[in-house]
């Protein structure tokens, strides 16, 4: 008999049958389960792997879904400043700096970046929610000065994780071959603290 929802052996599996929080937090877990997956244990030149036209890697994505945690997780939810890593960003001089400058960071770093944003969102986000609720403001408004919902930011986010964990999918085939959909049952990340 395979291992359950939850289980040691697949900790992304969303409750088969929880309240709203836990099964929206369950696949936005399951997402980040499944994009660490496609992009762990690679070398530079893995992470800089690009296929066809594009410009996307593995490491840009890292990066970039680091910044979007860290975003959503403070800025659009609770509007605190973006934490101290971000500091010496090069935002100012290109939009897509988290993208362009991750072709420069050794992988430890790539690697050490996401998996920090992601305990820290987690962390934050779990706090909101236990605050305000699913149904609560968050800190991002419209121009009329609607607020968004906790709910909104959230799925928004998972939005952000379907798009790129499907480029992942085509990336990582790229680099090595390795396909599916979930991490296979006690799959951990290499030197992850965050995915163990």
């Amino acid at each position: 008999m395979a291992p359950g929802p939850g289980s040691a052996e697949t900790l992304w599996e969303p409750p088969l049958a929880g309240g709203e929080a836990e099964h929206l937090l369950g696949a936005l877990d399951r997402m980040r389960w499944t994009f660490r997956y496609k992009v762990d244990a690679l070398d530079a030149e893995g992470l800089g792997t690009r296929v066809g036209a594009s410009a996307l890697t593995l490491g840009r994505l890292l990066k970039h879904l680091a910044a979007v945690e860290d975003s959503y997780s403070t800025e659009k939810l609770t509007g605190a400043p973006l934490p101290a890593v971000w500091d010496d960003n090069g935002w100012d001089e290109d939009e897509d700096w988290e993208l362009t400058s991750a072709d420069a960071d050794a992988p430890a770093t790539l690697y050490a970046t996401y998996d920090g944003a992601v305990a820290r969102s987690r962390a934050a986000v779990a706090a909101v929610i236990s605050e305000r609720g699913l149904g609560g403001e968050a800190h991002i408004s419209m121009p009329d000065g609607r607020h968004a919902s906790v709910r909104r930011v959230l799925f928004d986010l998972l939005e952000e994780y379907g798009r790129h964990t499907g480029h992942a999918d085509l990336l990582r085939e790229a680099v090595d071959g390795r396909v599916g959909e979930d991490p296979p049952p006690g799959w951990r990340a290499t030197g992850s603290a965050t995915f163990s």
